[in-house]
């Protein structure tokens, strides 16, 4: 079924690039031909979404297709910040994607001109985010905006999962080439995935209450409650640079 569904967003996505092609292209006699459904490049990459590569279509000067893949447990932050907590963070990143890159000025002499690109389209997003925080006994700390003092030493685990589910994609970039065959890329944007799924719990330590009355277990669920419905955690952030061959 999800084969079926990425199918289904490839052709709509092909015929929406085709589609976005302005009466210019037509005018300057750019038609597509049925070898164009072959690659005509492709690109390495890594960034915050993992590594990983992508092929690369031509339709015309001004539209382009990217299907890639990336991947891996690379990390470009150490840790997540929420209502005074800090949890150590490790991204297991797993996420297909198909843009359309629109180039406004694709058929510019200028090479750099030429590089500018819209990309609009579909990731298939499957991330899972490791959380782990350790407080020694006899420290002060905080937990969904309550303060504890740790009992004992303390070890709260969890996840955050964006749990297979298509996301829509806008971004911009600029990939120019450096000769006929080798270019270089670098692109920023955002998927947006809605809030993930997120667990925590406590693994470690005394489920102790403060001198308030609060309950650690309690303050534990609530923190939990509030990453997984917070806005900005509705957003995944991409960032990546590589480098192209077109052949």
């Amino acid at each position: 079924m999800k084969v079926l569904k990425l199918l289904a967003v490839t052709a709509a996505l092909s015929a929406s690039g085709l589609a976005m092609a302005d009466g210019s292209v037509v005018d300057q006699g750019y038609a597509f031909e049925a070898n164009q459904l072959i690659p005509t490049g492709a690109r390495l990459e890594v960034g915050t979404t993992g590594y990983g590569g992508a092929l690369l279509w031509t339709a015309n000067p001004y539209v382009g297709l990217a299907l890639g893949y990336n991947g891996g447990d690379i990390s470009w932050s150490d840790d997540l910040k929420i209502n005074g907590s800090k949890y150590d963070l490790d991204m297991d990143n797993k996420l297909a994607y198909l843009n359309a890159e629109i180039r406004p000025w694709g058929a510019s002499q200028n090479v750099w001109a030429q590089g500018l690109y819209v990309a609009a389209g579909v990731g298939y997003v499957d991330n899972e985010y490791g959380l782990e925080r350790r407080i020694s006994q006899g420290r002060n700390f905080t937990v969904n905006n309550t303060d504890f003092n740790a009992e004992s030493d303390v070890q709260i685990k969890g996840k955050q999962k964006y749990d297979n589910q298509f996301a829509p994609y806008v971004g911009f970039g600029f990939a120019p080439k450096i000769n006929k065959n080798f270019g270089v890329f670098g692109e920023v944007g955002a998927y947006y995935t809605g809030n993930p799924n997120v667990s925590l719990q406590q693994i470690a330590g005394n489920d102790q209450v403060n001198g308030s009355g609060d309950r650690l277990s309690d303050a534990i669920r609530g923190e939990a409650y509030k990453i997984s419905n917070d806005d900005k955690y509705k957003w995944l952030p991409v960032g990546k640079v590589g480098v192209s061959y077109h052949w």
